[in-house]
């Protein structure tokens, strides 16, 4: 393991967060020059995976200060930091026009795959996974080629994703936005409002790594007004 690296995992550790894989970068990936005018070589996903980051952030004074998007400028405050004690710069998947294609990045560093419910499924943390950095450096690192493992939804007969949301909102077709933003609205989406998605929920792949519920009220009520500002685009990190 590269010292680069094995620096920035130590960095990670009290945030809550970890390297989630990396790859070689080349020029299709129209990455931006580094602060001394390099290019980029190698690109390195930060994200998180149950709890952990939420208990870090919760403590934050981004977290109690109630300025708007709290856990963004938290990250890009840590994350910035890490980037550039290495040399590197950080990229986000929020605040960027266009935005980073962290999905496609995703599917280079990781055995991820896309799930009934749009996000993305990792054999390990399931649906409770998140990316929510990049750090692209100068150096080309040799990096472990990413492992080929099927999708769990593969060998999930049942799929409880798609019948436990109480508006069907979910299906074969697509996500019905509208419907689940409606239901958020009303008395009876009380539950997925404060506890997180009911659908997401229902996924039994990761179940260890369930976000607390604070977390998924957080993750809820961004989502919610996301929806009610945007028409319905939504942040793919999850």
């Amino acid at each position: 393991m590269s010292a680069t690296i094995l620096a920035i995992e130590q960095a990670l550790i009290p945030l809550g967060l970890s390297l989630r894989g990396g790859f070689q970068a080349d020029a299709a990936d129209a990455l931006p020059a580094l602060p001394q005018g390099q290019d980029g070589k190698t690109v390195l996903l930060v994200g998180n995976a149950g709890p952990g980051m939420w208990e870090a952030f919760s403590h934050s004074a981004q977290a109690q200060d109630g300025a708007l998007h709290p856990l963004n400028r938290w990250t890009r405050q840590h994350l910035d930091a890490i980037a550039n004690s290495v040399g590197g710069v950080a990229l986000y998947p929020f605040d960027a026009t266009p935005a980073w294609p962290f999905q496609r990045w995703a599917a280079r560093c990781e055995p991820v795959h896309p799930s009934p419910l749009g996000l993305f499924i990792h054999p390990q943390y399931g649906l409770w996974h998140a990316y929510r950095a990049a750090i692209v450096l100068a150096v080309p690192l040799n990096l472990a080629p990413t492992p080929s493992v099927a999708s769990p939804c593969q060998s999930c007969a049942e799929r409880p994703c798609l019948s436990r949301c109480p508006v069907g909102a979910f299906s074969a077709s697509g996500y019905d936005v509208p419907a689940c933003a409606r239901h958020l609205q009303s008395p009876a989406g009380a539950d997925c409002l404060q506890g997180g998605c009911l659908a997401r929920r229902a996924c039994p792949v990761g179940a260890d790594y369930q976000q607390l519920p604070a977390q998924n009220a957080f993750h809820m009520r961004a989502f919610f007004k996301a929806v009610a500002g945007s028409g319905g685009l939504l942040d793919s990190t999850g």
